[in-house]
């Protein structure tokens, strides 16, 4: 919310989503909010992937996208229940299709352009320190992804 209020002047008016416990999109308001988006930006718990459908997502057309950023690989005891037992009925396959590498794959097959994403587990204040940083040199200071990528490396 933070970083709304901060950016509002410049992009944050167009931008519409679900925000903090509001409630849990469907899977309809998942490809509602990717199908429309030129930007995406996920900031979540566990895996982008474990929150939507994967064969919905491979049928997706998303040309649109130019970017999409994916702040997950947060890991807390409820979550991590969650993905346990959601786990118990998807193959292994399955599974390994949703880690990081995987995704932006999948994700570029449907058409988005630019993916940034974790590659390992972080921490919730992590993640909050790269959106600062990525929200700042992508908005305010008008970085290419590539610069600011860089930039995070360091």
């Amino acid at each position: 919310k933070e970083i709304l209020e901060k950016y509002r002047d410049l992009f944050t008016l167009h931008w519409e989503g679900v925000i903090g416990n509001m409630c849990v999109p469907s899977q309809a308001e998942w490809e509602q909010l990717l199908t429309d988006c030129s930007a995406f930006l996920f900031y979540g718990m566990e895996r982008f992937m474990s929150h939507i459908l994967l064969n919905r997502l491979v049928a997706m057309n998303i040309p649109k996208c130019h970017l999409m950023i994916l702040l997950d690989l947060v890991r807390s005891k409820q979550s991590y229940h969650r993905i346990t037992n959601s786990g118990v009925h998807k193959s292994c396959l399955h599974i390994a299709i949703e880690r990081p590498t995987e995704t932006a794959m999948l994700l570029s097959l449907t058409g988005v352009r630019s993916v940034i994403a974790n590659q390992w587990y972080t921490t919730l204040q992590q993640n909050a320190e790269t959106l600062e940083i990525l929200s700042e040199n992508l908005l305010s200071i008008g970085r290419t992804t590539g610069q600011t990528v860089h930039i995070l490396r360091k």
